[in-house]
């Protein structure tokens, strides 16, 4: 009975950290971490954000927002973006928060190493000629854990303390956003987001911030391994002093983004095969849970869209129900395409912050805080990002040229309420609640209700003046 008890305990906890357990006690615990961040924050204006500090490396670049602007500060977040080129292989490192990556451009490979996992990728020597008088050692080509695909689109979600590497093999460059929930409970040490390298080191900055002086965000930097004694690291690996130099990387300028000049060579399945494996994905007890854990998710996807409305874009949230991962990471996703001069409906955020970032074309965003003053009323435009706080008002209305978007919420789950269309609060109240509330008459209160009958994404409305010019 103790061995068995043993086992279960074993399990729930395994489960808790890596699946779909519960995990109230960290979630509070998370919870309280933002009321008290949230407590100290006074937002009366938000502005659209760009990266403000840059550092180049041989095939590529990264790009940080500040962290230390109040914007994020509130939010308990950090963004970073990552450029690579063809060929490009960004070093393998890991972070004190959980991590979560969109892929606005491009396609290549990732890896993430989570600990107490098989090497499931394996390679063996198939000739009998080559075997013989080799060790089993000697016969094995290489072994390693499970690599995936990503493309556009993509959403790659990568808990805190996970070793992970990223790599271009198409023919032109990735573009990965990066939102990491530095308030999350897996980052306990303190609210800053920290970057540890396991190879490379980040080069110093192409352009000065503005605020370089004050900033607490790292700077240049090299990996973990240059802090250790050359000669523990020799005996730690059982391999030669020399071996053990190039581990940190002292002589090696390459940045933190570094050219494969003859490709990645690795053990990995066919693109087709590792699409039909995702179709047919199951939950598998503990196993699936922890090690083969599905951790991208495409939500550029046009079948995928959870709103969809043909005169004027649609919506593809992603959660911890279409991806389980994200139960850890306490985070998930929405991707917005807005036609040209579309609206996505007046809403706001029930239990999340929201980070979106424009990833094509422009719109108009407003957002309006508790006192009903507008806290932000302009233009967001592709490469920029802005923060809409839990329970502010926001719409979005695309420009000419469309606007598209993904939002990066701090929630597993993350709700939205609507204040305009079918599913909306003002839908769902009573005519003579509206009368009263807003003096208005009752054939006034029944436009209000019914004359938006389509659901968060709305077609352009032309005024009298517009329709009489067309």
């Amino acid at each position: 009975i103790s061995l068995a008890l043993f086992f279960l305990v074993l399990l729930h906890g395994s489960v808790a950290q890596f699946g779909h357990g519960p995990l109230q006690p960290q979630q509070q615990q998370q919870q309280q971490q933002r009321f008290r961040r949230q407590s100290e924050c006074q937002v009366e204006s938000l502005s659209a954000l760009e990266p403000n500090r840059r550092y180049e490396s041989e095939a590529g670049v990264t790009e940080h927002w500040d962290q230390n602007n109040e914007q994020l500060e509130c939010a308990g977040v950090a963004a970073t973006r990552h450029t690579i080129a063809p060929r490009g292989l960004l070093l393998p490192s890991f972070d004190n928060a959980p991590r979560l990556v969109y892929v606005a451009q491009g396609r290549g490979i990732t890896g993430a190493i989570i600990p107490g996992c098989p090497e499931s990728f394996q390679s063996f020597q198939q000739s009998e000629q080559r075997e013989q008088g080799q060790s089993p050692r000697q016969r094995q080509r290489d072994q390693h854990q499970k690599i995936q695909h990503f493309r556009q689109g993509d959403i790659i979600a990568i808990p805190a303390g996970v070793a992970h590497w990223t790599y271009n093999d198409g023919e032109s460059p990735v573009v990965l956003v990066s939102v990491l929930d530095t308030s999350n409970y897996a980052n306990q040490l303190d609210q800053n987001h920290r970057r540890f390298r396991l190879a490379g080191s980040e080069q110093q900055q192409s352009r000065q911030s503005y605020q370089q002086q004050q900033t607490r965000e790292q700077g240049p930097s090299d990996n973990i391994f240059n802090g250790f004694n050359v000669e523990t690291l020799a005996e730690a690996f059982g391999v030669s002093r020399e071996t053990a130099r190039k581990l940190q990387s002292q002589d090696d300028n390459r940045g933190s983004i570094v050219r494969v000049e003859n490709g990645l060579q690795v053990v990995r399945p066919l693109r087709r095969e590792e699409d039909e494996e995702q179709e047919q994905f199951r939950l598998n007890g503990l196993e699936e849970i922890q090690c083969s854990s599905k951790l991208t998710y495409n939500i550029a996807d046009p079948t995928r869209a959870d709103v969809y409305n043909p005169q004027a874009g649609r919506i593809t949230s992603l959660n911890s129900q279409k991806l389980p991962i994200l139960n850890v990471l306490q985070l998930s996703a929405e991707r917005g395409v807005l036609y040209r001069n579309a609206l996505l409906a007046p809403q706001w955020n029930v239990n999340a912050h929201s980070l979106v970032y424009a990833t094509r074309g422009n719109g108009r965003v407003q957002i309006v805080g508790e006192q009903g003053r507008p806290v932000f009323d302009g233009e967001l435009r592709e490469g920029q990002l802005v923060v809409v706080p839990q329970s502010f008002a926001v719409v979005k209305k695309a420009g000419n040229e469309g606007f598209e978007y993904v939002a990066f919420k701090t929630n597993d789950n993350a709700m939205n309420s609507p204040l305009v269309g079918k599913t909306s609060v003002i839908r769902a109240m009573p005519e003579d609640v509206l009368i009263n509330s807003y003096r208005i008459s009752r054939e006034e209160a029944r436009r209000l209700k019914y004359n938006r009958e389509e659901i968060a994404v709305f077609a352009p409305r032309f005024s009298s003046q517009q329709r009489a010019a067309a």
